[in-house]
């Protein structure tokens, strides 16, 4: 593919809202998994929460939206100038010429999974809950089309953990065909009672932050975040490029990966080829690292197939915990951070490496000039994505 521009990028995770405040949190090697106290959860387990949401609602021309999952889009919205550069996309191109494409995995669930706690005798939710506007799987992508008043191609991807780097290979073809000159790509998911139940039903929670790549990781680690990032055709201060994107389904099992990795070795071929790059060119690996015993494994082996054991690599999910459907846009824009700094951040609360696992995982944080870095995004189902990402050098 033709290298696209990235003219700008944001994001808001556990480690804190906007680039600078991210790229400090990763450069101090700072966690921002915490013991869950969300609403009533009574779980033995650690989550990434976003603070101040609840007290945060959305303006009065957007209140129809208002839920947890749209006001942490509408913090992401907030930060770095984002919104201002899509307003000059928009006068640049044209409403009907940028697209949304954007990834969820719940929605905005919590929303009914409160209503149904305020249920009528007769079992009939309050009227509060609004379903189109806040639940739905779209109820993002409307949000960000309301609120630029945008009239191109809009859809939310829901893909699982893959979600939100799925829609970059979305909306790079979109561009290469013609159909828009810009795009609006990323994704959102909060935290909600069916995830962390749900995890927990899976016996997939860690008791304690999740220790990606450690001999003795138990489980992940539940968070939420929201990234966005604005793709052009071109532009003349760019962020950094999306170089190339790969995707792949290996249909192996409902949740758990193929053992060897082959959907994964797939979609990262296949991004290496759609960026015209060769293996040692890339500088770091982001990796999906959800901390599950299974998903590592399977995971280091795809990454040593087609990487060997030389390119670094780690998993941010000690520090932001696994976003679900905001993961492939949160560490997307975690690439483009580390690709800016020249910084290799650190897996965190890996206390002893697995002697299983052949991959080198960066422990502590290392500098070096990045020209090229790839994002890992592996959903349940075994829809994967890789996403290539270089440097404005």
């Amino acid at each position: 593919m033709k290298p696209l521009a990235i003219a700008d990028h944001t994001l808001v995770s556990a480690l804190g809202a906007g680039r600078e405040a991210t790229l400090a949190a990763l450069r101090a090697q700072r966690s921002g998994l915490a013991p869950a106290r969300f609403l009533d959860v009574e779980l033995p387990t650690w989550v990434g929460e976003v603070a101040g949401l609840d007290a945060a609602p959305l303006p009065a021309p957007l209140a129809v939206f208002d839920c947890r999952n749209n006001r942490l889009a509408w913090l992401a919205l907030q930060q770095d100038g984002f919104a201002d550069a899509v307003r000059r996309a928009r006068a640049r191109w044209g409403a009907h010429r940028v697209a949304v494409l954007l990834g969820t995995s719940t929605a905005g669930l919590l929303e009914t999974e409160l209503g149904y706690r305020q249920r009528a005798a007769d079992g009939a939710l309050p009227p509060g809950v609004r379903y189109a506007d806040r639940q739905n799987t779209y109820s993002i992508g409307a949000l960000v089309r309301a609120a630029f008043d945008l009239h191109g191609p809009a859809w939310v991807v829901s893909t699982a953990c893959s979600s939100s780097a799925k829609v970059y290979a979305g909306a790079a073809r979109m561009i290469e065909h013609g159909l828009v000159d810009a795009a609006i790509v990323g994704g959102v998911d909060s935290l909600c009672l069916t995830t962390l139940y749900g995890f927990n039903a899976l016996e997939l929670l860690a008791p304690e932050a999740c220790r990606p790549w450690d001999v003795e990781r138990r489980g992940l680690s539940i968070g939420e975040g929201a990234a966005f990032a604005l793709l052009e055709r071109d532009a003349a201060s760019p962020h950094g490029w999306l170089l190339g994107t790969g995707e792949s389904n290996d249909g192996y099992h409902m949740s758990t990966p193929h053992p060897q990795g082959t959907g994964a070795i797939a979609a990262m071929r296949a991004a290496l080829a759609d960026a015209g790059l060769e293996p040692r060119e890339i500088g770091y690996v982001n990796l999906h690292g959800t901390a599950t015993p299974s998903n590592d494994a399977a995971e280091d082996r795809a990454v040593q197939a087609v990487f060997g054991s030389a390119t670094p690599c780690s998993s941010t999910k000690g520090a932001t915990g696994h976003t679900l459907g905001a993961a492939g846009g949160v560490e997307a824009a975690i690439c483009l951070l580390a690709l800016g700094d020249g910084l290799l951040p650190a897996g965190l609360n890996l206390h002893t490496p697995d002697p299983a696992l052949g991959a080198d995982y960066v422990r502590e944080n290392r500098s070096a000039p990045l020209r090229a870095a790839l994002s890992n995004s592996f959903g349940f189902g075994g829809t994967n994505a890789s996403l290539v990402f270089g440097a404005n050098r």
